[in-house]
Parts: C-alpha cells; sequence; structure tokens
C-alpha cells in the first residue's frame, strides 16, 4: 500500500504565525499510549545549525533542516538522545517511502496542495510507564497557507541494535 498524504488545513489555510498549535494537536491525538504511559508533543527546532531553525524539507520519511541538512532523526532515534536507537514499524498506516539509494522518487518528496516543499514538524512521542518510547507521530505543517498532514501516524517504535 502507498503512502499518500492527505492534507487539512489548520489555522484557516493562512500562514503560521508563531507556534503551530493546531499541528501540535494533531499529533498528540495521534499518538496511542499504554495504561499508565504519556505523551510529549514538540515543534521541532534545529539545534545544530544554532539558529533555532525550525524549517525542514522532507525525504525519504526523514526531516532535513533547511539550514544545515542535518536529519531529526525519526527513522533511527537520533531525536530523543535518552532512547535507544529503534527502528519504526507501521500501526495501522503504512510508513512514508524509504527507499535506499541517493536518488530520490517523486513519492519520496511531500508537497503541500500549493506545491510547497518546506514543512514546519511537530512530533509525539508515546513512553510507556517504565520511560521507554514505544510510538510516534509526526506531523508536518506549510508555513505558507497553514497545510498539514500526518506524515508518521503513530507508528511502533522497536529497538534497535546499540552500537
Amino acid at each position: 500500500m502507498d503512502h499518500e498524504a492527505v492534507w487539512t488545513y489548520g489555522a484557516a489555510g493562512k500562514p503560521a504565525a508563531g507556534p503551530p498549535e493546531d499541528l501540535l494537536r494533531m499529533v498528540r491525538g495521534a499518538a496511542r499510549t499504554e495504561p499508565g504511559g504519556r505523551v510529549e508533543a514538540l515543534v521541532a527546532e534545529c539545534v545544530l545549525c544554532g539558529t533555532g531553525a525550525d524549517e525542514f524539507e522532507v525525504a525519504k520519511g526523514e526531516c532535513f533542516c533547511v539550514g544545515c541538512c542535518i536529519p531529526v532523526g525519526i527513522t533511527d532515534g537520533d531525536m530523543c538522545p535518552a532512547a535507544y536507537p529503534w527502528t519504526l514499524e507501521p500501526s495501522d498506516v503504512p510508513l512514508p517511502p524509504a527507499s535506499p539509494g541517493p536518488g530520490f522518487e517523486p513519492s519520496d518528496l511531500p508537497c503541500c496542495p500549493a506545491g510547497h516543499a518546506v514543512f514546519q514538524v511537530a512530533v509525539a512521542l508515546a513512553f510507556a510507564e517504565d520511560g521507554a518510547v514505544r510510538g510516534i507521530s509526526v506531523g508536518l505543517r506549510c508555513p505558507e497557507d497553514g497545510a498539514l498532514c500526518l506524515y508518521v501516524d503513530n507508528a511502533r517504535v522497536v529497538p534497535g541494535a546499540t552500537t
């Protein structure tokens, strides 16, 4: 089954002005916890380029900072330093394409309905009672027109090999 983004409009289809609360609500609502667990949601900002950049290009199941091209770490757990390396398994919705190799397919590069390809990104992590990450939801919001998309819908986090 192909991953196809379904776009809706937050903030009445207007450009982003301040924190994208509509995006945070969307990812919080998609995350599901185990009994005793909790959900933490945040708007992604690049800490590596030092500017607090909050705009990302998206390709092959990952979000890359527009300023420095460093990935957020959705697919491998780098986004959550206290966690272990992970891989993702789809829950009810297939994961975005993550095809290997240097080339990009058109389906690897999502665009909002107006054709924009740079996004604000929000991430919701579902934690178990013991503090382990169990699931992740990722949402995209076009800062130009406010279009919203649930990019990763409650994917299950599976521990990977530690190095």
